[in-house]
């Protein structure tokens, strides 16, 4: 068997731009891959078929499954007479708006491009995985980025100055589709771009606290007040930037030190179930190998 990392990413900016003719939105945001991740095994066999195996009850093992999309969409396109055994080892919160699904189809990808000997290179993985979803280009390649379009237009970027990610997921679902659905793009938060990339650039730690923002966070925090109240709770224990990922429902926390992100990680157990104590991924360069 196979095996491949499949790490979650957080947004350190996300601003929703315009509603598109095809119904999506523009984003232009910028992300970054941390050190929580699922593990993806492979396992070719001759009978045709793409079978989903996994513990997690929450993960579908149809054609519901990113992952098994993924697998569909090579076979099919490359015609491959081989079918695969998928085990997903879930790691990433599900429905958390830290991309466990599309990080799973992009490491399916990435894996199956080894086990059936494609020869693709990264860049052709990423254009078919904006075929399974906007997150899954990102997700191929890692690291750190700027992502725009419907989120399929990727340019690298260094990694952030080094720091620590406390990730805290309440225990509630939240819906994409109603986020962007309420979304007042007249009133809501814009962040600068812009200046977040300068900060990264110059590892600015400060300049990157100050600069963290998502277009989505404001409904989902009027929507669901649990997810305002654990931002709160955060900040008040000591992370010194705070910001929704995604659509939510979770919510991360930066601090330079680690001492000081354990603080964080034991006063937040208290109130959610769901906390995680991880580092940046966010050089490419650094990523350990398989992932």
């Amino acid at each position: 068997m196979y095996f491949v990392k499949a790490p979650a990413k957080i947004n350190l900016t996300l601003d929703t731009l315009a509603k598109r003719p095809d119904g999506y939105h523009e984003v232009e945001m910028i992300m970054t891959t941390v050190d929580l991740s699922d593990r993806i095994g492979l396992e070719a066999r001759e009978d045709g078929i793409i079978e989903i195996v996994s513990v997690d009850r929450f993960i579908p093992n149809d054609a519901k499954n990113l992952a098994f999309q993924a697998a569909a969409l090579l076979k099919k396109r490359y015609d491959v007479s081989q079918g695969v055994s998928i085990t997903i080892e879930k790691n990433i919160p599900v429905a958390a708006g830290l991309a466990g699904g599309s990080s799973d189809a992009a490491a399916t990808l990435r894996g199956l491009n080894h086990v059936w000997n494609l020869g693709l290179s990264l860049d052709e993985l990423a254009v078919l995985g904006a075929e399974i979803g906007s997150d899954v280009p990102f997700c191929v390649y890692g690291g750190t980025a700027l992502a725009t379009g419907r989120g399929e237009k990727i340019k690298h970027l260094p990694g952030p100055p080094p720091c620590w990610i406390i990730l805290a997921k309440p225990v509630i679902g939240v819906s994409t589709a109603e986020i962007y659905g309420q979304l007042d793009l007249s009133t809501a938060f814009h962040p600068d771009t812009q200046a977040m990339i300068r900060a990264i650039e110059e590892k600015d730690f400060e300049a990157m606290i100050h600069g963290l923002g998502n277009t989505l966070e404001g409904v989902t925090l009027h929507l669901y007040p649990e997810v305002k109240e654990l931002k709160e709770q955060m900040k008040r224990f000591g992370a010194e930037g705070v910001l929704m990922s995604g659509s939510g429902p979770t919510v991360f926390g930066i601090v330079q030190q680690e001492s000081r992100a354990q603080r964080v990680v034991n006063a937040l157990r208290g109130f959610c179930d769901e906390v995680y104590c991880v580092r940046l991924l966010g050089d490419r360069e650094e990523l350990p190998k398989g992932v």
